[in-house]
């Protein structure tokens, strides 16, 4: 909950200028809902695409102050983060429920970003994967191979969110190879060499490189350092020594 609709809209403006030799990097900005226009208008014709930070999983209803997805669709949004920490820990949604997001979002034609992650909890008591399995398996329920094309994986290791602890590059690559490895028994081989799965987790300029170094990588997930301009681009720019 950063940056109203008029910081929103000057900050990807800055963004865009900043970005115009940032060719081979796919960039997605994701703004608080009534920043979204302004953020889309600001990018428009450029190849910085624009998610929300959520939807709700019916189409239209008496669902005081929600937002759907066919309203993100009329407003022109591409993607949408389903799942995230904070909507799993702070407003308590469910594995179910996102469930819910991710077929209502697939059918009016957005594209979730579908985060999982364990808590600092969970990964001491060694469950990160099967933590890591229950959401994926509850959270692609019903979710056809066809459909998983459309789908960008996140994971989100909780404890490191907020708090400036990482996850190591091992430590990451482990999860996301796990995770690619369910992709494979649920899809098949050829989902799993297709899907495109994010890190995110206190994500800062002087790690990105190292992350994104190793192949089951394929992106990051950017919290607090998207906030500011320099950390935001340090990244990008530490993305294109890797493309």
């Amino acid at each position: 909950m950063n940056y109203g609709p008029n910081e929103a809209g000057k900050y990807a403006q800055k963004l865009r200028i900043n970005l115009l030799e940032a060719h081979g990097v796919d960039i997605i900005l994701c703004p608080p809902f009534l920043a979204l226009k302004p953020v889309f208008d600001a990018v428009a014709d450029s190849k910085i695409k624009v998610g929300a930070q959520n939807m709700h999983e019916a189409d239209s209803g008496a669902y005081t102050g929600e937002i759907s997805g066919t309203m993100l669709k009329d407003l022109g949004i591409d993607y949408v983060l389903l799942g995230h920490s904070e909507r799993r820990h702070v407003f308590g949604e469910t594995d179910q429920r996102i469930n819910l997001k991710i077929k209502r979002s697939l059918q009016v034609g957005l594209k979730p970003i579908f985060c999982v992650g364990e808590t600092l909890d969970e990964r001491q008591s060694g469950s990160t994967n099967v933590v890591i399995k229950r959401q994926m398996e509850h959270g692609l329920d019903g979710i056809d191979a066809d459909q998983l094309k459309s789908i960008i994986l996140a994971y989100e290791p909780v404890w490191a969110i907020g708090t400036g602890l990482t996850a190591t590059p091992d430590q990451a690559v482990e999860v996301h190879q796990d995770i690619r490895s369910l992709i494979r028994d649920l899809y098949g081989q050829a989902s799993a060499d297709e899907i495109c799965i994010l890190y995110g987790g206190s994500v800062k300029p002087e790690n990105t490189e190292g992350l994104l170094r190793n192949e089951d990588i394929d992106g990051v997930l950017v919290g607090g350092a998207s906030l500011k301009l320099d950390q935001f681009k340090g990244i990008i720019d530490a993305t294109l020594k890797i493309v």
